[in-house]
């Protein structure tokens, strides 16, 4: 049998990404995304400041893509399995409540949030990330299923994505500005069942 070249071809270069992102992410876990510079990621990952800037013009560009590789991880590992019978909705209301607790205790959220806060600014407040683009999309197709089993209200199912993602958005940037771990009723196990709550209300049919 003759070897596909293209597919080596692309996983060779998504395997290449990854050692870059992989770079990208221990410079900024050491120093910021501010003082990260391409000649450190080049360094780190073993090719050319040529070779970044064939794919990534700066550094911003670079962290981009590594937010988005982490967070759909994230949001994807913490989605239980789709089981025969079983409901779409109690399954994507645990997964989104554990992607929340997954992204928060995140080392780059962490990272990001402690010291390049301001960097987090443009998709909270103008604009939608490769990452937002993402679990949108995510969101929707789990929505439709839903939608089908008969678990989820039936409405409009990219709407109705949009208001989830800023429902779960909104507890994973800003809850540590309206806990209090002192307080069993207002600490962060509260607001995270309070959360489920949310969601389940939300989408119950």
């Amino acid at each position: 049998m003759t070897p596909n070249r293209h597919n080596h071809s692309v996983r060779q270069s998504s395997s290449d990404n990854d050692a870059v992102l992989d770079a990208v992410r221990d410079c900024v876990m050491a120093v910021g995304v501010r003082r990260t510079t391409m000649t450190d990621v080049a360094r780190r990952a073993g090719v050319s400041r040529m070779t970044l800037y064939r794919r990534w013009p700066d550094v911003r560009s670079l962290v981009g893509d590594l937010m988005t590789r982490e967070w759909i991880d994230v949001a994807t590992g913490a989605m239980p399995a789709p089981r025969p019978g079983s409901a779409t909705r109690p399954r994507m209301v645990d997964g989104l409540v554990a992607g929340v607790r997954a992204f928060r205790t995140h080392p780059l959220f962490h990272k990001i949030l402690d010291v390049d806060p301001e960097l987090l600014l443009p998709y909270m407040l103008d604009r939608r990330g490769a990452s937002q683009e993402a679990l949108l999309d995510l969101l929707t197709a789990t929505l439709r299923e839903g939608h089908a089993d008969g678990s989820v209200r039936v409405t409009h199912a990219e709407r109705q994505a949009r208001a989830v993602l800023l429902t779960v958005q909104s507890f994973a940037l800003s809850l540590r500005t309206m806990t209090d771990e002192d307080d069993d009723e207002l600490n962060g196990t509260a607001f995270y069942a309070e959360l489920h709550t949310i969601l389940e209300r939300i989408l119950a049919p």
